[in-house]
């Protein structure tokens, strides 16, 4: 059983969820029992009636007798699917500790409980969400970026690349030495941005700016949108939890930053046709992407290299044992596109702050909205 300390109901998402709805999702969680029996435990469980309920003290619990595995509404539409299965893979590891190893003698989340997580990249904590926090060590460090990032803001544009250039090298100083100290380190994962039917170029040369410079591990994983009764696919980032703060800001505030960069173009043009909004927006991306690839090989030059985090690797292969690795095509591009790029070449990561209903990003630890 995985009990909640920070679920709360919404009513209004909660009385979306009609019927028919519901009977959607129980019938995708029925896919998704299927894969992760096949991929985690090797095929061995059988599964149980799978239900929803409205316990908004237990997230999740898998029932013995009679054989049942329940899992929280409020889970569901208030912190996604990603959560929902972790919930389920949590669960499924204490009915592979009853009816496979037949381990009934040990506690609830005993030593073959934990051993049964560990082998397989399961969180085997009995409380909360499975969302670790940063240590206070890695706080400070998260507090010392965002006070570069606002340094960022100056007007002068020397000294805001220069504070954005400062705030990239201590995150590239930071996680070397982590590396290198050998000192523990945890891991999760996140979900980033809205799932969508259909992964966009932007999207992906996005992902791969987070990936290559921002210390995590990114993926695209299948979702259920129970809400929209669709299949849909979301980035997801496996990381420290500090980095991924850094990751789902950065990931935000380019998103963000794209699309003012449009808006903008549109007015220089004096129109308000979106028809090459995409191809601009991949461009705004690819752009940036430049930017940060030139500083990273100028952070080479001075003997700053990150050759990667082994353990991280290791978290990764346990979450995603059967990785399926595609190559996508790039668009014809379009002057759009070229355009986006010389303005991504220009954007500057900073804190930002903004007024009012928004869609900027939320700010890093330590700071507030203005």
């Amino acid at each position: 059983m995985l009990t909640a300390d920070k679920v709360s109901p919404k009513q209004k998402p909660l009385a979306e969820l009609t019927a028919d709805l519901e009977a959607a999702t129980l019938r995708a969680l029925a896919t998704a029992y299927y894969d992760l029996n096949v991929t985690f435990f090797g095929g061995r469980l059988r599964r149980p009636p799978l239900e929803l309920t409205n316990n908004t003290n237990c997230v999740g619990r898998w029932i013995r007798f009679p054989r049942n595995l329940e899992l929280s509404r409020v889970l569901l539409i208030e912190h996604g699917w990603g959560m929902v299965i972790e919930v389920l893979k949590h669960e499924m590891a204490h009915q592979f500790v009853d009816e496979v190893l037949e381990r009934s003698d040990e506690a609830a989340h005993g030593p073959a409980f934990r051993e049964v997580c560990a082998s397989r990249g399961i969180d085997p904590r009995a409380t909360g969400l499975p969302h670790p926090a940063p240590s206070p060590t890695d706080t400070r460090m998260l507090e010392r970026v965002a006070k570069l990032l606002a340094l960022a803001e100056s007007p002068n544009e020397h000294e805001a690349h220069a504070a954005a250039l400062a705030a990239q090298k201590l995150m590239l100083k930071y996680n070397i030495d982590l590396v290198t100290a050998g000192r523990p380190r945890g891991y999760a994962f996140r979900h980033l941005g809205t799932p969508t039917g259909r992964v966009g170029e932007a999207a992906r040369i996005l992902a791969t700016v987070l990936g290559d410079h921002f210390f995590v591990e990114a993926i695209w994983v299948p979702v259920w949108r129970p809400l929209e009764n669709k299949r849909g696919t979301v980035l997801e980032v496996c990381g420290t939890p500090e980095n991924l703060e850094l990751a789902e800001y950065a990931h935000s505030f380019l998103s963000h930053t794209a699309e003012r960069l449009w808006k903008h173009h549109q007015r220089e043009l004096g129109t308000r046709r979106d028809s090459g909004r995409r191809q601009f927006i991949a461009g705004v991306m690819a752009g940036f992407r430049d930017k940060l690839s030139q500083q990273q090989q100028a952070h080479k030059r001075t003997g700053l290299v990150y050759v990667g985090d082994p353990e991280l690797s290791g978290y990764f292969r346990q979450r995603h044992p059967r990785v399926r690795w595609t190559r996508h095509g790039g668009s014809q591009h379009t002057r759009e596109y070229a355009d986006g790029r010389a303005a991504g070449r220009q954007i500057v990561l900073h804190r930002g702050v903004s007024s009012g209903p928004s869609r900027a990003p939320a700010l890093l630890p330590g700071r507030t909205r203005g």
